[in-house]
């Protein structure tokens, strides 16, 4: 599997990145999680606008699928070779809704399903192209998804947004590698089942005996650095910030 960062702010763009998106292929086939805030833009940084084989929405928060809307102009109205064929889109119940309200202009209200095959998540384990997928449901205000992905005997966790809770454990319970949502300071912010912090990101991480931590949604209000260091403090393992652009290989 290659996992390159598309974007990883929290909450809003950073002068320096976009909201959450990643990217992961393997055997050809291209994965995308999640398309935040100024993530279609970047996405093209790294493969063709039409390059996609399938999208995974964690949840409907803006930062996490606005640019879907985007996307979908650039699929229905594509001016060379027509309109693209629909592609696999798996997310909450009432994805497709969402999108659409949020365009807010669509030709019609199925308009969004011509280009993308929405498909309704729940907790549970399917295969996608070369995938094995697992989702489990996490801990946020809005239905949300965490994923796990295997590949060859390779394994990847992504939270998506949640607060501490036992799901993201098993998701990522021996990954290799573990991408994990650290938007909140230790000692500073404390709501529940909402985000983690950086401390509570390592303290997974440890819990799970990941192969390597790699923080991400992190705010442009929020120090990385610190919640880099909070990691850290309680995970013994290899560890660093999310930075758009990088490339990990499993």
């Amino acid at each position: 599997m290659k996992l390159t960062v598309v974007g990883c702010s929290g909450s809003f763009p950073s002068a320096e990145s976009a909201c959450s998106s990643y990217l992961v292929e393997a055997d050809g086939f291209r994965l995308l999680l999640d398309m935040g805030n100024g993530a279609l833009g970047e996405l093209q940084r790294h493969i063709g606008l039409y390059d996609l084989d399938a999208i995974f929405l964690s949840h409907l928060h803006a930062d996490h699928c606005i640019d879907m809307c985007g996307y979908f102009v650039a699929r229905y109205y594509r001016h060379e070779g027509g309109r693209c064929e629909a592609i696999p889109v798996y997310g909450p119940e009432g994805t497709e809704q969402r999108l659409t309200t949020a365009y807010a202009d669509t030709p019609s209200t199925s308009s969004m399903s011509e280009v993308f095959h929405f498909h309704t998540l729940k907790a549970g384990t399917f295969e996608l192209g070369p995938f094995s997928v697992r989702t489990e449901r996490v801990a946020h205000p809005v239905e949300a998804y965490g994923v796990r992905l295997e590949h060859e005997g390779k394994t990847l966790a992504y939270s998506g947004d949640t607060g501490v809770c036992e799901p993201l454990h098993q998701l990522a319970d021996g990954v290799d590698l573990f991408l994990c949502e650290a938007s909140f300071t230790h000692g500073k912010e404390d709501v529940p089942d909402l985000h983690l912090n950086g401390r509570e990101a390592g303290a997974h991480a440890q819990r799970a005996n990941v192969g390597r931590l790699v923080l991400t949604h992190i705010p442009p209000w929020t120090d990385g650095e610190r919640n880099l260091a909070d990691a850290r403090a309680v995970f013994s393992g290899p560890s660093e910030i999310a930075v758009p652009g990088a490339v990990y290989h499993l």
